[in-house]
């Protein structure tokens, strides 16, 4: 069996007038601020799409689903994560696992956690205990911690019998 790892990383900005969508789950910000993106900017979803691609050297999702293609303005990033899952599956690959980490002062995320982990798991076909989804602040500190934008890390472990 071979094992691939690969990471993902993704910020957007907050800005007023747009829908705030993390993990497939539209939120509600104290200040009405949602992420500012060509799709629906989700932190979350792009950032674990970048980590299924990079575990199999390719590319990032900008390569798949470019910001100046008219046709992916405002396209549901958990379609878009199907699309990469089947890139995974075509070369042979399957996802073990997921672990990711939400950085964002605000909204509180602990009560959407796993609705969060339940749609990604149902887009991949996987079990909602194959994703992780953990959420916590920058202290104040940096552009998430002064509520400029919110980021994601995420880490893919895929395996190839």
């Amino acid at each position: 069996m071979q094992l691939r790892i690969g990471n993902g990383y993704d910020i957007h900005r907050l800005v007023p007038g747009r829908p705030l969508i993390l993990g497939g789950q539209r939120l509600e910000h104290p200040e009405g601020l949602g992420l500012d993106g060509h799709s629906d900017a989700d932190v979350l979803v792009h950032a674990v799409m970048d980590a299924l691609l990079g575990a199999l050297s390719l590319g990032d999702i900008g390569k798949y689903f470019p910001p100046d293609d008219l046709q992916w303005k405002g396209a549901d990033s958990l379609v878009l994560l199907e699309q990469v899952v089947a890139l995974v599956a075509e070369r042979g690959w399957r996802v073990s696992n997921l672990d990711t980490v939400v950085i964002a002062e605000r909204p509180k995320l602990k009560p959407h956690i796993e609705a969060m982990r339940a749609a990604i798991a149902s887009r991949m076909g996987l079990q909602p205990d194959q994703v992780g989804v953990k959420a916590t602040t920058n202290e104040r500190l940096g552009p998430e911690g002064r509520e400029e934008g919110i980021a994601c890390h995420a880490v893919a472990l895929l395996l190839q019998p």
